[in-house]
């Protein structure tokens, strides 16, 4: 690696940086120092274990039946793609600056302090919630599993969907709590439990794919693009910006379905940057980080093609189940047993989604921490695990609670629009910092810049424009409050005021 010039950060400013060399020197303090112990397969293995989860077995048929028809497995292509540009530049940043933390770090050495705050608060936001709701849709497949063999849980202890009055999910709560706690052991042994667990999921997966290539048909593949309809509801921003500006109204069905179900399945996309912020646990994070992100987004995108041509070649897509549409299209050829097959695939998926949705949230935490930002009692590792212990016990503890007392199924399009305006940040931080120290080494280098970042920029906030009003109101009221903990306490922590001082 070649020698860097260690450029003194600005410290004036909301928008002061903080250098590469520094946040690679403050991973090497004993007591907040992360241990490295994984490889591009673990990467790997991580990334498709967050990325494959409830997508797979429910939004197939979601938008075949309503948006797109056979041709739903070119809206998980266009979705790849957007996922694949913003991997590019994940993949630069991850092996460039080897710390903790994804899109806040990357966006602390090239945008600035608050603009690395907001990333930061936003990821919290998107990780915490999402584990929650993963949490409650595990818990709902364990039930029906359950339910199969004749057991069933009190109602009072299955969740406040199914309860009157008062409901805990005893299983989310617990789920969330015992995940803590193999965090908590040590990333080792995260990774094998992780590896067990994927395998057993892709497993179903591919029983499933090679199962129902022997019901397909091909009339059901007719239309594959089935003609354009007129939206008829939904409260994206996309619809009165296109009439305005191109003079035609979105479709349902038609190209353009396509591209407004890519809008929708982005969402079983969601966690391969969670990758990122394992990169100051990987042992050789400047070879391995590019290699475990793209590798973990080009099987799943595989995987995800394979399974939508599988369901809508199976049954026609105005036939298809919008609830299960994969159990319910082997139910309809005469096969019910692969639904309990398919049930006990998503049970077992969900699991890994939750371990690493906490993973990347008390990840964050911890380096936001690290910088003052957070109370740095957070920033503390565990003598004997090398684990940030505090932060992965609080906020498992919490998220615990919201999952055992919240179904909170209307907010998960926060998680989409968290996730998106991520990849936007870093696809700008890449711009900025080539331009800001084109002397750094980077062992990936995003090719075709700046065409590739700008794209990413470009799609991303496209698929943005998709989502509720809703979703951006209580977007935007979650960064106020973030902005507002950033005046009263984090700029005044920053350990960029006193970057040696501050060590306690």
């Amino acid at each position: 690696m070649t020698a860097q010039q260690d450029t003194p950060p600005s410290s004036d400013g909301l928008f002061r940086t903080k250098t590469v060399e520094q946040s690679i020197r403050d991973t090497e303090e004993p007591e907040h120092a992360l241990r490295k112990s994984l490889s591009a397969l673990d990467l790997t293995v991580f990334g498709v274990g967050v990325i494959i989860g409830t997508g797979i077995f429910v939004l197939t048929g979601k938008v075949a039946k309503e948006t797109a028809g056979p041709a739903t497995a070119l809206a998980f292509v266009v979705a790849g793609v957007v996922c694949a540009l913003a991997a590019l530049c994940y993949a630069e940043f991850a092996s460039t600056v080897p710390v903790a933390g994804s899109a806040y770090t990357f966006s602390y050495a090239s945008l600035g302090e608050l603009v690395a705050w907001i990333i930061g608060w936003d990821l919290v936001l998107e990780f915490a919630l999402g584990t929650a709701v993963v949490a409650v849709g595990w818990s709902g497949y364990v039930r029906s599993l359950m339910d199969n063999f004749g057991w069933s849980m009190p109602v009072v202890l299955s969740g406040t969907d199914v309860a009157k009055g008062f409901g805990f999910d005893i299983l989310a709560f617990a789920l969330v709590l015992v995940l803590t706690v193999v965090l908590v052991l040590g990333m080792k042994l995260s990774a094998r439990v992780t590896t067990v667990v994927v395998a057993i999921k892709v497993a179903v997966v591919l029983i499933v794919i090679i199962a129902g290539l022997f019901f397909v048909k091909a009339a059901n593949y007719s239309p594959f693009i089935p003609e354009a309809q007129p939206q008829t509801s939904g409260s994206g921003l996309t619809a009165p910006l296109v009439q305005l500006m191109f003079g035609y109204a979105p479709t349902n069905f038609g190209v353009m379905g396509i591209f407004t179900a890519a809008s929708v399945v982005f969402f079983a996309f969601i966690g391969f940057d969670v990758v990122a912020t394992a990169a100051e646990e990987t042992k050789l994070p400047q070879r391995d980080m590019p290699r475990g992100i793209l590798a973990s987004l080009f099987i799943c995108t595989v995987l995800y093609v394979a399974v939508s041509l599988v369901v809508t070649g199976m049954e026609h897509y105005t036939e298809l189940s919008v609830e299960a549409p994969l159990a319910d299209a082997f139910k309809a050829v005469g096969h019910p047993v692969y639904a309990g097959l398919i049930s006990f695939g998503a049970a077992i998926g969900l699991t890994t989604v939750c371990l690493i949705l906490l993973l990347g949230q008390t990840r964050v935490f911890f380096a936001m921490s690290r910088d003052g930002l957070l109370p740095r009692f957070f920033s503390k590792t565990h003598p004997k695990f090398g684990t940030p212990y505090r932060p992965t016990i609080l906020l498992g503890v919490i998220i615990a609670i919201v999952a055992g007392f919240t179904s909170i199924n209307e907010l998960a399009t926060l998680v989409n629009i968290g996730t998106l305006f991520a990849f936007v940040v870093v696809a700008l931080g890449v711009l900025v910092l080539r331009r800001t120290r084109p002397d750094l080494h980077r062992a990936f280098r995003t090719p075709w810049v700046p065409l590739i970042p700008l794209l990413s920029v470009a799609a991303s906030v496209w698929l943005m424009l998709n989502l509720p009003a809703e979703t951006w109101l209580r977007f935007g009221i979650w960064m106020v409050i973030g902005v507002a903990i950033y005046v009263v306490y984090g700029r005044g922590h920053s350990r960029i005021n006193d970057p040696v001082g501050r060590r306690s």
